[in-house]
């Protein structure tokens, strides 16, 4: 038996090294995407970051999601955290995730309440919207597909985007924000987060009505996601949302849908022409934080985590499905 060992030792010496040659000679599996950062988009008046996921081999033509995390958050924890870039490899359309700096604001919210950050052509407003021009120049992504979103600040500051640069985006998602000019209308960012502001559907219509003067439309759709326990963003700004943006398009307050998805209130807003404007999803017993549904199932998408807050529902696959992604 010491014989036949002896006699084998050769040859299994042998089988493996030719194994290990295989492997260390075999090329390389092909990269997937990555987030990347990209510098020199623009003059950048707002100083924020601008990072992006391009899924590999995206062919031209494809939609384009800009996606706003909230305060504390990065680009990097907010693409995988949503489950935006799993969508985007699944549904094939790039990401363009700005990033809040430290020095702009210590708590790295966007400052969707500063008049200088949230006005066409200055501040981070500005920035994001040059970040929407370089991705679309070097994606050459469909310019009449551009969607944003994004959560509390970030929410906020999608509303920032939708009334200042109205032209640039189809639809926008609001997740635990704000209406455009609300801390104006409140006094204060707080006032307006913990209790909400008083105006009336056509005076919060007309602010944004004033940040794009003479613009006439067509003016992005709206969808809101709303914890009603939120107690950091209280739901009465969904209502201002609504308020808000029924009035822009023109089309009344009372819902032509109202149903339930996944449980959940859920309700749709049409213009006199029946094209769908706002939308809302009211998550109930919901915190403060992006709505996902961890799991491999067609509907879920995203990961649990702080202010990632898993209530069988994904507020990315929602969206993706109401700006038809996939």
């Amino acid at each position: 038996m010491t014989q036949t060992r002896a006699a084998l030792r050769p040859t299994v010496l042998t089988a493996l090294l030719a194994a290990l040659l295989s492997v260390l000679l075999a090329p390389a599996p092909a990269s997937a995407a990555s987030l990347q950062e990209v510098t020199g988009f623009g003059s950048n008046p707002g100083a924020l970051k601008m990072y992006r996921y391009v899924p590999d081999g995206l062919p031209a033509g494809r939609p384009v999601v800009v996606a706003l995390h909230g305060c504390t958050q990065n680009a990097a924890g907010y693409a995988s955290g949503t489950g935006w870039t799993a969508l985007a490899d699944r549904w094939g359309f790039s990401v363009v995730l700005p990033q809040q700096q430290s020095g702009n604001n210590l708590s790295q919210c966007f400052n969707w309440f500063d008049p200088a950050d949230i006005g066409r052509g200055q501040g981070e407003a500005a920035s994001v919207a040059q970040m929407v021009d370089r991705q679309l120049a070097d994606v050459s992504g469909d310019p009449s597909r551009v969607y944003v979103t994004g959560l509390s600040a970030g929410g906020g500051m999608t509303a920032v985007m939708m009334a200042a640069y109205p032209e640039k985006f189809a639809a926008g998602g609001v997740v635990a924000g704000l209406p455009y000019g609300c801390a104006q209308a409140a006094g204060t960012a707080y006032v307006c987060m913990f209790v909400g502001a008083t105006q009336t559907p056509a005076q919060w219509g007309d602010r944004v009505r004033a940040a794009r003067p003479g613009y006439t439309g067509p003016w992005p759709a709206l969808t809101v996601f709303q914890g009603t326990a939120d107690y950091t963003v209280r739901p009465a700004n969904m209502t201002a949302l609504v308020d808000q943006w029924t009035n822009v398009h023109g089309a009344d307050r009372t819902a032509d849908v109202a149903d339930t998805v996944a449980g959940y209130p859920h309700r749709v807003y049409r213009d006199p022409t029946g094209n769908a404007v706002v939308e809302t999803y009211s998550l109930t017993g919901m915190g403060h934080g992006q709505p996902v549904d961890p799991g491999s199932g067609d509907a879920q998408c995203g990961a649990a985590g702080a202010y990632f807050l898993d209530v069988n529902l994904c507020a990315a696959y929602r969206l993706g499905k109401a700006w038809q992604l996939g």
